[in-house]
C-alpha cells in the first residue's frame, strides 16, 4: 500500500504478489495486514500446507486479511484411527527414508479436503480457519473466531467455534450480488463503479453491472 506522499505500507501485502506456493490458490487484489513484514508469508498464514499436501488453500479476489490470521489445513491433522495420535515416523526418518515414504505419511492424517475462502471476505484479527472449510462470498469472520463449519455467503460469523450472528443482506439481495459477481468485472469498470459497489443501493449496483464495458 502506497500513501499519497509516496511512502510504502511494507505490512500490507497483495497476498499472489508475495507468495509463490504450488498448494495454494490467491486471487487478485487479496490482502493481508499483518503488524510486521515476514519473510514468508505463505508459511504463516498456512504453516501446515507443504508442497507435498494433497489439500489445497483457495482464497477468492478482494479479500481483506487482517493481523495474525492461520488458516490450519488438513495436513495439520494426525492419525486418529489407532490408540495414540503421536506421528512416529515423522521423527523416524533416515537416509533411506523416500519420497514415497514420506508423501505417505500425509496419506495417514484425516483428510478434511481442500480450504476455500470466497470472494470479498473480511477475516478479522487473529481468527483461525480450521481444515476443510468453505466461506462464501461476502462473508465476515470476526476477530479470534475458530471457524470449524462452512460459513454461507454474506454471513458475519464470530466466536469459538464461530457462529452465525446475522446476515448482512436478505436473501434477495444476495442472490442478487452472487448473481453480479461484481469482483469479476474488468478492472477499469471496477475502478468506475466503486461507489456502486461500496454503496447499499442495489439498483445502482445493478445499474453498472448492466452497462456495457468501456
Amino acid at each position: 500500500m502506497v500513501m499519497p506522499d509516496g511512502t510504502v505500507i511494507k505490512t500490507v501485502v497483495q497476498l499472489n504478489q508475495v507468495i509463490e506456493h504450488p498448494r495454494m490458490e490467491i486471487g487478485d487484489f487479496t490482502y493481508f495486514g499483518h503488524l510486521e513484514v515476514l519473510d514468508d508469508y505463505g508459511g504463516f498464514l498456512a504453516p501446515f500446507l507443504f508442497p507435498l499436501s494433497p489439500e489445497r488453500l483457495v482464497i477468492g479476489k478482494f479479500c481483506q486479511i487482517a493481523h495474525g490470521v492461520r488458516f490450519i489445513t488438513s495436513s495439520a491433522n494426525h492419525n486418529m484411527s489407532g490408540f495414540s495420535t503421536y506421528p512416529f515416523n515423522n521423527f523416524m526418518m533416515t537416509e533411506s527414508t523416500t519420497m514415497e515414504d514420506i508423501q505417505a505419511m500425509f496419506e495417514v492424517s484425516e483428510k478434511k479436503g481442500d480450504t476455500v475462502i470466497g470472494n470479498d471476505v473480511w477475516i478479522g484479527m487473529e481468527a483461525m480457519v480450521m481444515p476443510g472449510v468453505t466461506v462464501g462470498d461476502g462473508a465476515i469472520i470476526g476477530a479470534r473466531a475458530v471457524v470449524t463449519k462452512d460459513v454461507p455467503p454474506y454471513a458475519i460469523v464470530t466466536g469459538n467455534p464461530a457462529k452465525i450472528v446475522k446476515s448482512r443482506f436478505d436473501e434477495h439481495v444476495i442472490e442478487t450480488l452472487l448473481a453480479i459477481r461484481w469482483w469479476d468485472w474488468p478492472v477499469k469498470k471496477i475502478t468506475a463503479n466503486i461507489k456502486a459497489i461500496t454503496s447499499s443501493d442495489l439498483d445502482t449496483l445493478l445499474q453498472a453491472h448492466d452497462s456495457i464495458d468501456s
